[in-house]
């Protein structure tokens, strides 16, 4: 396949012969807005036309397309671009990894190798290095002689952001790392390091373009009309150009990777290296393995620095993400892709930390983040592979009022245990079950098997004692992060890099949100997803957790019942179908017995209230003088119940009535879906289940009437003459 698509670039040389110079002259009518007045136009037209040849086929292939649309129809043409489209992609691709076959992927042993003979260069950076942060650490020990330790450590965090800075992409990096890293660092660093952005100087823009046609073996002219004279933005790996396609006229952002970067950074991770061993060996505060982490770090920035790599990300999370109307993921043209450039659709937008600027589009800026929290749901717990960097400069608003995500050199994934582990930790934080929220940590894969949970039980009923005063939806998230961050920090965690990167997700979305509304709360955003979640989903585990929400001790809450799909109804994906299936498959599953048994308790508690409770109205709906005969005097009413269980049971029968009633609002909701739970009914095992809710009720209004008949008869007071 060629670099450029069959039809323009035939098209361009067959019109070379007669006019060679205006072809390959994109004049624009005015300079674009975002060159200024110093555009730069490309004129020469090399190195095309040598690939004639190379599409001359695919050219013949389009040419025949009409012939078939006349035997096949419309529809069969479209079948058949679809299908060469498709393949025209995957070559192009597999020739973007061919030329970035070269990229350096990541190995201890090659670091090692690499930089061990060049004993001069790694003198030079390992003292500029010593400076740095030796005068942080010698900051920390007067502290600690002079007892101030945890009085500065606010000044202490700011410093050591500055020297990351100073020091380069490398440790901007790991700064970036060490903000998601609770078990690490104390809250103070968290929260000072979280600041850290890639912003460095550019590199020259003569070096940016000569990459780009080193690597993709083609003049600048050929490839772009057009292309900004300076960087749109910089970043540590790298810096961007505006860009117009030439063949398609398509406006483009090209991402150029900065010149000696993986040298730089090799050799900044192979002494971290040797400090990871010291570390390991002598400071006991310490409990992670330092080498591995440093390891598993160089291995995501190693990864960040193949643009290819980064375009399949791109790929990947538009399949499983942009399905949604109101997200955006630009595409990415593989023909003008390698392993050190990456050209992708530019997206016009609005960084989303900038409010004034996207109010005045008339957007948003809270719909524009309840987008992101809800994909970033979806990334975390659905498909478990989700955007691990969503810092406002890789968040846009488009004009269009869509959330366009950029930058996909750090992605990460959930493993599928533990999205399910996450909801149900989610569950058991709403019922304080800390016990079970501690014992969650194994899931999660925070602690070893072989680690005794019961002294974090306290530390975790401290902190959310205190701050579960109102409900878990009210909670600040980064409260949360800051409390558990603090448990963490106490106790042998290992927080693996997944769920780091989750809070660190989170915490940017609720921060974005908090410019716009101080009093915004992520987890109550979050909280129509969960709910959807946990009624939907036919998952056992999801099924448990639902079970151990709606049923304590003995008894359904109904309230919570009502919450739930209150909540869940405010997702857009939400279906009542979906919601009374799996309930009733697990109901009548050979292994539910014991929800059986809890279900049939409460069938006959809900019957009892139906009936009981319309008694009751009738007899209120009834004339005073009427009700006396009919009672024969007798105060009480026509029921031998107390005023507060009378009160219960309508209560009861009252929120049952409005859960049927909240079903059948559904916008998807069909009375056609009890038909199957009839069938399913009609089986042995569930006439035997329904038997059984007959029997409790008989029993039940037997005990009542027997109650009635027993009581005792209303006193007459005696007369007196």
């Amino acid at each position: 396949m060629s670099i450029l698509p069959p039809g323009p670039l035939q098209s361009q040389c067959q019109d070379q012969s007669n006019n060679a110079i205006s072809s390959w002259v994109h004049q624009w009518s005015s300079p674009p807005p975002w060159c200024g007045s110093r555009a730069i136009r490309i004129s020469r037209p090399k190195g095309a036309c040598k690939r004639r040849q190379a599409v001359i086929s695919q050219a013949a292939s389009v040419e025949a397309l009409p012939a078939l649309a006349d035997g096949r129809g419309s529809t069969a043409i479209q079948v058949l671009r679809g299908a060469r489209d498709r393949a025209n992609d995957m070559q192009a691709e597999a020739k973007a990894m061919a030329r970035a076959a070269n990229a350096s992927v990541y190995t201890p042993e090659l670091v090692s190798n690499k930089y061990r003979s060049r004993p001069i260069k790694v003198l030079r950076r390992t003292l500029e290095i010593l400076i740095g942060v030796g005068s942080f650490a010698l900051k920390l020990v007067l502290d600690q002689s002079n007892g101030q330790l945890d009085q500065n450590k606010r000044i202490r965090a700011v410093d050591l952001r500055k020297i990351f800075t100073k020091l380069g992409p490398t440790f901007v990096k790991i700064g970036q790392g060490l903000s998601t890293r609770p078990d690490l660092c104390p809250p103070e660093y968290l929260e000072e390091l979280s600041q850290l952005q890639d912003a460095l100087p550019t590199f020259p823009d003569a070096e940016a373009f000569s990459c780009i046609e080193k690597e993709l073996g083609l003049p600048l002219d050929s490839i772009f009309s057009s292309i900004s004279p300076s960087p749109i933005a910089a970043a540590s790996l790298g810096q961007v150009y505006k860009a117009q396609l030439k063949y398609s006229g398509q406006v483009v952002a090209v991402k150029v990777q900065r010149p000696g970067i993986e040298e730089a950074i090799g050799l900044d991770f192979y002494l971290l290296r040797g400090l990871g061993f010291l570390i390991n060996k002598y400071v006991d505060v310490i409990s992670s393995d330092v080498v591995a982490l440093i390891d598993e770090f160089a291995r995501r920035v190693y990864q960040e620095l193949n643009y290819v790599q980064e375009g399949q990300n791109a790929r990947r999370f538009k399949k499983l993400y942009a399905d949604k109307q109101d997200v955006l993921v630009p595409d990415i043209f593989w023909d003008y892709t390698s392993g050190k450039v990456l050209t992708m659709e530019w997206v016009d937008g609005v960084k989303l930390n900038e409010q004034a600027a996207i109010e005045r589009q008339g957007l948003k800026v809270l719909d524009l983040v309840n987008t992101g929290i809800q994909c970033s749901l979806r990334q975390l717990l659905e498909y478990g592979y989700f955007h691990a960097d969503p810092h406002p400069g890789n968040l846009l608003a488009t004009p269009e009022g869509k959330l366009a995500f950029l930058d996909f050199g750090m992605m990460s994934e959930t493993p599928e245990e533990a999205r399910f582990a996450i909801i149900g930790h989610v569950v058991h934080m709403v019922n304080r079950d800390y016990e079970a929220m501690a014992r969650d940590y194994y899931a999660l894969d925070f602690l070893s098997p072989d680690v005794d949970v019961s002294p974090i039980v306290p530390a975790l009923q401290n902190f959310f004692d205190g701050a579960l005063n109102s409900t878990v939806s009210e909670l600040n998230f980064k409260t949360i992060v800051d409390g558990l961050g603090a448990v963490l920090y106490q106790y042998p965690f290992n927080v693996p890099a997944y769920y780091a990167l989750i809070l660190r997700s989170l915490t940017v979305l609720e921060g974005l949100a908090l410019y716009a509304d101080p009093n915004f709360k992520v987890l109550a955003a979050s909280y129509p997803y969960f709910a959807k979640r946990l009624l939907t989903d036919p998952n056992p585990y999801l099924r448990d957790a639902l079970i151990e929400l709606l049923f304590k001790d003995g008894r359904f809450r109904w309230n919570r019942l009502e919450n739930l799909l209150v909540q869940g109804r405010k997702d857009r994906d939400f279906s009542a179908k979906d919601a009374l299936q799996p309930v009733l498959k697990l109901l009548l599953a050979p292994d539910g017995e014991e929800l059986r048994i809890l279900v049939i308790k409460e069938a006959v508690r809900v019957t009892e209230a139906v009936i009981l409770g319309t008694v009751i109205d009738t007899y209120n709906s009834i004339p005073n003088p009427m009700r006396t005969l009919i009672v024969s005097g007798n105060t009480a009413g026509p029921l031998m119940m107390s005023d507060t269980e009378q009160e219960n049971m309508i209560k009861l029968r009252d929120q049952v009535f409005r859960i049927w009633r909240l079903l059948r609002s559904s916008e998807n909701f069909d009375p056609a879906l009890l038909q199957p739970i009839l069938q399913v009914l009609q089986e042995p095992d569930a006439r035997s289940f329904g038997g059984r809710v007959i029997g409790g009720i008989t029993q039940r209004f037997a005990a009542r009437l027997l109650q009635q008949v027993l009581r005792a008869p209303p006193t007459v007071p005696a007369s007196t003459l």
